[in-house]
């Protein structure tokens, strides 16, 4: 059996503003052009309709519909472009849910891992958060959804240690099912270098140190293969 949902939108203070029951509305206005006609199609009184949509409108301070009582054709309402954004921008948030609800498998979760070596000398940050907390593990974190896996490792590095990097090459893909007991992640490592900043620690990281490559601490996930494949890329080991 799949589940059912609802969800609705809500402003900035947390105020409810749009649901389920509206957006039917506008789809049904967007539809037939007209209130009276929307609204017997949800079986609902034009009083109520009409006092549905006023009240998103004074809420946001926007109109989303604009109506004609006279003329041909009389009583046409339409939607504004704020309110078919409104209505398109709730379709999309449904569909994206729905895909989400009935999709009967899942999939791995993508991460990105930075190798960034000086000197013999190699960078790792301290875990701030679990798994792993306050071990020692290589920069990076999850691809956003929308962004490039080279943006991922771009960005990541930015927020947590503070600097710029160029990306110098692929390391390897690693997905061992069980390399992250948070669930089945695959991550991209690269070997890069600092081209702009002073490491410094944000975000996830508690510490920044640099270690011989030599002694190593113990390390989170499967970072020493890691890090082992990027000294063997660079004929280091």
């Amino acid at each position: 059996m799949i589940p059912k949902f609802r969800f609705w939108f809500e402003d900035e203070k947390g105020n409810y503003v749009m649901g389920e029951g509206l957006y039917l509305l506008l789809k049904n206005i967007s539809i037939f052009e007209n209130l009276s006609k929307a609204v017997n199609e949800l079986n609902m009184s034009y009083r109520n309709g009409w006092g549905k949509i006023r009240e998103v409108e004074e809420r946001l301070g926007k109109k989303i519909i604009e109506t004609k009582r006279g003329g041909s054709p009389r009583g046409e309402t339409k939607l504004t472009d704020f309110g078919k954004e409104l209505m398109e921008t709730y379709e999309k948030y449904n569909d994206v849910l729905s895909y989400y609800i009935k999709r009967p498998y899942k999939v791995p979760s993508i991460a990105v891992d930075g190798v960034l070596i000086e000197s013999n000398k190699i960078l790792l940050i301290k875990r701030k958060n679990d798994p792993f907390k306050d071990k020692y593990a290589l920069p990076g974190g999850f691809v956003e959804y929308g962004e490039t896996v080279e943006e991922a490792i771009t960005r990541e590095i930015r927020e947590e240690i503070s600097i710029e990097i160029r990306i110098l090459s692929i390391v390897g893909i690693y997905s061992s099912p069980d390399r992250d007991p948070r669930g089945h992640t695959i991550s991209i490592a690269y070997l890069i270098e600092k081209i702009e900043g002073t490491p410094k620690a944000g975000d996830d990281a508690s510490e920044i140190r640099l270690f011989n490559l030599n002694k190593l601490p113990d390390l989170a996930f499967d970072h020493g293969l890691i890090i082992k494949d990027a000294l063997k890329n660079m004929k280091i080991i």
